[in-house]
């Protein structure tokens, strides 16, 4: 246990957002104290112990989310990537028909581990989707968070026209699955002061669909070692009285030693692969770095000249001269493992993570192949769904569909 957390780790320990532990610190429920020299909040290491104790959730340890497919369920997947979201529902009994990806390496990826998918190479306007209205059960996309430009009080569809979820609705409203999923970033709680989200709340409700209440998933309760959070947006078809429910969290919780080394998620210890390297520079500094530490732990001269203007500035910034723990999950992966912001740096080696690594820690097969160099191999493993908690999610999903045709069809 270390003797003081910044307001940053803290926050990512309680999963509780910085204001809300700032709202705490005030009425007393939480109180920090205040560094000497930059009055920024800090907690005594047993105030966290001790608050993780009696505030912790109770989580039924005897929970599954399994549920077996009473029939063919079929998905279209748009903005795929490498396939993270499709092998979770695919394992959870969901055949994707069809996936849409612009990215030329990650339809690569696709095309050389799953032959027998179909893959629409190219942006996502210049397909119609038409023909297989009547035919999909669901249809999924993890669109980019892009703002609106507001015309009135109420978002329609086509004052959404130019973004790229305008095309997940165009697609959805072409398709008329029973139920749509997206998936985005925490962040688009927040963007544009919440307009765009309940801009697309508004257009989903003009096509034709119900909103069930937005969620953030946060992947270590779904049996990925890592400690990433994941907008879900669901929207089932009107007229379908369902009702839709999330899946159930674990209460295990794995981490980086899971990932990397025979256990419970995997059966073997990780492959050996290629990876980026750190410039000399940068490893001297990382190498002064413990597990489970980052630059707060450098000498502060170090500390100085490595953050530069950014030591001067507020917030933990946890994620710079960052190096991952053997005994807890890996940050957020990003698109890099080396740049300044993002170093995730081995428990024992002074190396940003390989390419396997990285995709164990997404909980990827071993088996499955990224194609194209190593910066875009590190890219589309970063800008995945964890496939795990894809099949969480997917186990939600046929349970919802199972419903939905026993209902339908009682006999």
């Amino acid at each position: 246990m270390k003797k003081h957390y910044t307001l940053s780790e803290a926050s990512e320990i309680l999963g509780k957002s910085k204001e809300t532990l700032r709202r705490w610190d005030r009425k007393g429920k939480l109180p920090a104290v205040r560094e000497p020299m930059s009055n920024y909040r800090v907690y005594k290491g047993e105030q966290i112990e001790m608050f993780k104790e009696y505030n912790s959730v109770e989580i039924d340890k005897n929970i599954t989310n399994y549920c077996k497919a009473d029939r063919e369920y079929k998905s279209i997947e748009l903005f795929a990537g490498a396939g993270g979201l499709a092998i979770g529902l695919e394992r959870a009994g969901i055949e994707c028909t069809v996936l849409n990806e612009i990215d030329k390496w990650a339809c690569a990826t696709l095309k050389k581990n799953k032959p027998d998918w179909e893959v629409l190479e190219g942006s996502i306007t210049d397909f119609c989707f038409k023909k297989y209205k009547g035919k999909i059960d669901v249809v999924t996309g993890g669109f980019p968070c892009q703002a609106f430009s507001y015309a009135g009080k109420k978002l329609g569809l086509e004052d959404a026209r130019g973004t790229l979820f305008y095309e997940f609705a165009r697609v959805v409203k072409e398709v008329q699955p029973l139920i749509c999923v997206g998936e985005n970033v925490k962040g688009l709680l927040r963007h544009n002061g919440g307009k765009t989200l309940s801009g697309m709340i508004s257009i989903l409700d003009e096509i034709g669909y119900n909103i069930v209440p937005v969620q953030i998933l946060k992947a270590i309760n779904y049996k990925v070692p890592q400690k990433r959070e994941r907008l879900i947006l669901i929207g089932v078809r009107k007229g379908v009285n369902i009702e839709y429910k999330y899946p159930k969290p674990f209460s295990k919780v794995y981490n980086l030693e899971d990932a990397l080394k025979k256990g419970d998620l995997f059966d073997s210890d990780v492959p050996q692969s290629k990876g980026s390297n750190y410039p000399e520079h940068k490893k001297k500094v990382l190498d002064l770095v413990p597990p489970g530490g980052y630059w707060r732990d450098l000498p502060v001269e170090i500390q100085k000249t490595y953050m530069g203007k950014s030591y001067y500035l507020g917030g933990g910034k946890t994620g710079m001269a960052r190096r991952i723990a053997w005994n807890e999950p890996c940050l957020t992966l990003t698109c890099s493992p080396a740049q300044k912001q993002t170093e995730r740096c081995h428990p024992e080696e002074t190396r940003p993570l390989t390419i396997r690594e990285y995709a164990r820690v997404q909980t990827f097969p071993d088996e499955w192949e990224f194609e194209g160099s190593i910066s875009n191999q590190y890219k589309q493993i970063g800008n995945a769904v964890p496939c795990n908690l894809a099949e969480e999610i997917g186990y939600s999903l046929v349970s919802f569909l199972n419903a939905y045709y026993k209902e339908s069809n009682p006999s």
